[in-house]
């Protein structure tokens, strides 16, 4: 059997790893922009081969597949899915995990994604509004008092997927902050508008939702057109220094187990997100006339006006989520994938194993702001020291040219453990990062409290919140309503009056 993969990072070795322990004993091949350390080791290992190649290119991934004649491919970043990998492969005979372009759309756009959940009326959707412009964006969010003052604290997100960069909450609430605050919603929104010059396959630029708090957290699941299976619940952490403090990364570690749902949510909302998630492949099948075939994700947040509430999509698996799902899973990824490809998950049993996981990853120094200045820095890493400490490494933004390890500008490597307790899981991690090291004394920085004690601590603080709000709305049967005043005009639906807009767009 040969199958081939598409990726670069840390996800992608943990997935090529995962189908190399099938009992089908797989040759691997992978395609990637950088020769990554660890995918080049698998391919070697399984006689397969690594090739480096554009993987957005679809027609050289195309010909590569097609030369190799392999069994079935999968795809592990989002752009792939973007740019029409899976759909070349598809229409060469080639199966492949991975979300069709028509599909695909509702992570890569989230203005379409929110439009398709008002439309379809789903649970767990915000308050948005799209701009083609930044000057629209602003005088919109400058003369909130006359239009919607749920305007006043927003989210503003560049209105395409692109990496996890450039969102940014503002809360206007102090009127002495007012005027410097309104100062930054411009600078940013300018800042989105040009950011989204670089992407020509939307026409919205930017997003503004409605600024909403709770845990977040991620349901990554299996679907093959007809059925929806989940994994476990995974908590990633975005921030790049302890307590949530510091820049929005791709993420800097994640969490699950030992059950399915994370410690700090409850058995009915994570069903509750299985029924969102599936009502928004429902949705976007019966938008799009195609099957989705592959990794669908729910990223979400369990708010105070909605409970379990979509915050993002996923057409893939998540980076780092990955590597706790995978790590959890019982049952053979081969076999997953050849249920999903011929239309049969209903028929088969997908297990996984009651473990705490915990992942963190490292970075060098300018990640993920100045990126030049993080890469082409000599990595040294004692593999066999973090092994002895029952920990496992997924190489990540990691170069091998030469003979020799470079970084590559994001984040480095990611190392799991897993175990009865998610503290010493965590813990156990902390020692392995004196293990890696840049040869030139550049540095490098990784959050130390994932899936400590202290973080769960404050993480089901903040759940209890949200939990008391959301279900005393259920109690008076308000939830998902929201109540706007305006001066001179009194009180105002904005629910209303974002489906009175979406009708006239349509």
């Amino acid at each position: 059997m040969k199958i081939l993969g598409i990726g670069n990072g840390a996800r992608e070795h943990a997935i090529a790893e995962k189908l190399c322990n099938s009992k089908y004993n797989p040759k691997i091949y992978w395609i990637t922009d950088i020769r990554n350390p660890g995918l080049n080791r698998i391919c070697k290992e399984t006689n397969g081969e690594l090739l480096l190649a554009n993987t957005l290119d679809a027609e050289k991934v195309g010909e590569i597949a097609e030369r190799l004649k392999v069994d079935f491919a999968f795809v592990g970043p989002e752009e792939p899915n973007f740019y029409g990998i899976p759909d070349e492969l598809e229409r060469r005979k080639i199966p492949c995990i991975g979300a069709s372009k028509d599909v695909a759309i509702i992570e890569q756009s989230k203005a379409m994604m929110r439009r398709l959940q008002w439309e379809y009326d789903l649970p767990g959707k915000l308050l948005f509004k799209t701009f083609k412009s930044s000057e629209e964006a602003y005088q919109v969010l400058k003369n909130y008092e006359n239009t919607l003052t749920w305007l006043q604290n927003v989210a503003l997100k560049p209105a395409r997927q692109a990496g996890g960069k450039g969102v940014k909450v503002v809360e206007d609430r102090q009127i002495y902050l007012h005027e410097e605050k309104s100062k930054f919603k411009s600078f940013h929104v300018n800042w989105l508008e040009n950011y989204m010059k670089s992407y020509s396959d939307i026409d919205d630029k930017i997003l503004v939702e409605e600024n909403v708090w709770g845990p977040e957290y991620t349901l990554q699941c299996f679907v093959d057109g007809k059925t929806l299976i989940p994994m476990p619940m995974v908590q990633d952490n975005k921030n790049a220094h302890d307590f949530d403090i510091g820049t929005e990364t791709g993420g800097m570690g994640s969490i699950a187990g030992p059950k399915m749902f994370l410690s700090f949510m409850k058995e009915e909302e994570f069903q509750s997100s299985v029924e969102i998630v599936k009502g928004m492949v429902k949705a976007i099948q019966d938008r799009s006339g195609k099957k989705y075939k592959g990794i669908v994700a729910g990223q979400m947040m369990m708010t105070e006006v909605e409970g379990p509430t979509i915050i993002e999509m996923y057409s893939r698996l998540g980076d780092p989520e990955a590597l706790n799902v995978l790590s959890m899973l019982k049952s053979d990824l081969v076999d997953i994938c050849y249920a999903i490809i011929e239309e049969r998950l209903s028929k088969i049993k997908v297990e996984f194993k009651e473990i705490a996981t915990v992942v963190k990853a490292i970075a060098p120094k300018g990640y993920p702001d100045f990126r030049n200045l993080a890469k082409n820095h000599p990595v040294q890493v004692d593999e066999e020291s973090i092994i002895k400490n029952n920990c496992k490494l997924f190489w990540g933004s990691c170069e091998l040219k030469d003979g020799e390890l470079l970084t590559a500008g994001s984040r480095l490597l990611e190392i799991l453990a897993e175990g009865e307790d998610m503290n010493e899981c965590s813990e156990r991690i902390n020692k392995c990062m004196s293990y890696v090291k840049l040869k030139d004394g550049w540095g490098l920085y990784y959050r130390s409290d994932i899936g400590s004690k202290e973080l769960l601590e404050r993480r089901e603080k903040m759940a209890d919140r949200a939990r008391r709000l959301y279900q005393y709305r259920i109690e008076k049967g308000i939830l998902g309503k929201r109540v706007d005043w305006l001066p001179k005009i009194g009180k105002i639906d904005p629910v209303r009056v974002l489906r009175d807009e979406l009708k006239g767009n349509g």
